[in-house]
């Protein structure tokens, strides 16, 4: 590639068994800070409801944490539901936090609701709309001031897995990430399409690429697939109607799958990356370079925190990312 490759985090806020959900974002800070010392570009917090395995369903308070604990990453959210929150509320909270933490991160945005696309373009626009401060004037939002005033928003992020939702964030001026984490559908003709309706905006004046993706990382390619085996049961627990915490690869290992249930991870798991630290640099730099990624955002999930942060320090190492300064 021309240029060294950007990583950066996404954090789900994974609750472990034998843990709390306090200790869970506890860890949210300390991955935060390890995240800003190794050299990572980015930290984005997910939004999930309603999910025993997750912590992370207020990526707004997370974001606030981190960036009041961190000194360089630039924080924000990937994504933002918009379809389960009033376009105010949102513009409002993340106005908020661009007040306090100046020059902040944008966000992502997708609907998972089931009032679909037509839904969310409408929810998408209000919101701009209260950013911008360009209701018509015979709309009744005209009159709703937005507070606090004189800020705008973060630069805005659009999160997808198709060329629809690519070709939106290209028209609106927006960043595109695609989440290949979970998604089988291929990431480069979606990037193709972004970059060929981008339309500059202020916040944008260029197009910018995030190709998301699954990571665990570990000294070697065998200890690696073994912690990887938490992931990909509780993702065939979580497909086929059980929740349950992020079990230890011990008792993921003894766990008595349905053909089912090993038919899920069969299907997913070759979405992940797993691996030694120079297996899974070369994967993610070939993914990164098919795709046409300017960037790749690293979601790892694995049951000890502790070797959790070791994934993101090895993969720091083998791509050579520049250490920074902790943060006072």
């Amino acid at each position: 590639m021309s240029k060294p490759l950007a990583l950066s985090i996404l954090d789900l806020a994974p609750i472990a068994e034998g843990t709390s959900t306090p200790d869970a974002l506890a860890e949210t800070i300390k991955l935060a800070q390890l995240g800003d010392a190794l050299g990572y570009t980015r930290l984005w917090y997910a939004e999930h409801h309603g999910m025993a395995s997750i912590a992370s369903s207020s990526p707004e308070v997370l974001i606030a944490s981190a960036a009041a604990n961190t000194k360089n990453i630039r924080v924000g959210s990937g994504g933002v539901m918009l379809l389960n929150h009033a376009p105010l509320r949102i513009a409002e909270a993340f106005r908020t936090l661009e007040a306090l933490h100046p020059g902040g991160d944008g966000y992502a945005m997708r609907a998972l609701r089931s009032g679909g696309g037509e839904e969310f373009s409408t929810y998408l626009a209000e919101m701009m709309a209260f950013d911008e401060d360009n209701f018509p004037t015979d709309h009744p939002f005209s009159r709703v001031p937005v507070a606090p005033g004189g800020i705008r928003l973060p630069p805005l992020w659009l999160l997808g897995s198709s060329g629809a939702s690519a070709q939106a964030a290209g028209q609106l001026g927006m960043g595109y990430a695609f989440a290949a984490h979970f998604s089988h559908t291929p990431a480069a003709p979606a990037f193709e399409a972004y970059r060929y309706g981008f339309k500059p905006s202020q916040a944008m004046p260029e197009p910018h690429t995030i190709l998301g993706v699954s990571v665990v990382c570990a000294p070697t390619d065998e200890e690696a697939q073994y912690l990887s085996y938490s992931q990909a049961v509780q993702w065939a627990l979580f497909t086929t109607g059980e929740q349950r915490r992020l079990m230890s690869p011990e008792d993921a290992h003894a766990r008595v799958l349905t053909s089912q249930q090993q038919s899920v991870i069969d299907h997913q798991s070759t979405l992940w990356i797993v691996g030694s630290p120079r297996t899974v640099r070369d994967t993610i730099a070939e993914k990164a370079e098919s795709a046409g990624a300017d960037e790749v955002i690293i979601t790892t999930t694995v049951h000890s925190y502790e070797l959790r942060r070791r994934s993101y320090q090895l993969i720091a190492e083998a791509f050579g990312l520049v250490p920074r300064a902790l943060a006072a």
